[in-house]
Formats: C-alpha cells, structure tokens, sequence
C-alpha cells in the first residue's frame, strides 16, 4: 500500500492539467474582462466596418 502512495506521490500528470486548466481560467477571465471594458467600442467599430462595406 505505501507503494502506491510513494507512486501516486511522483506522478506529475496530475500536476500538469492542473496547471493548464488554471492557465485556461486566467486567461478566459481576461478575456471576458476585456470584452467587457471595450465592448461598445468594439461594437461601434465593427458596425462603422460593416457599414463602409455595404454595396452602393
């Protein structure tokens, strides 16, 4: 049984997702705080886009 606990303890597999999932989380938390802070500019900008693309 501590066998298991000893192997259990060194694997890094674990670790590792562990690590990209909060990566992950990091970065879709700044992504929706960007978002959020310039979406009406955004919104305003690709409105202005969209219409200067219009056919005459």
């Amino acid at each position: 049984m501590s066998k298991l606990f000893v192997r259990f303890a060194k694997d890094k597999s674990g670790a590792t997702a562990i690590e990209y999932a909060l990566i992950a989380g990091l970065m879709a938390t700044a992504l929706i705080a960007i978002f959020a802070t310039l979406g009406d500019n955004l919104t305003t900008a690709f409105a202005s886009i969209g219409s200067s693309m219009q056919p005459q």
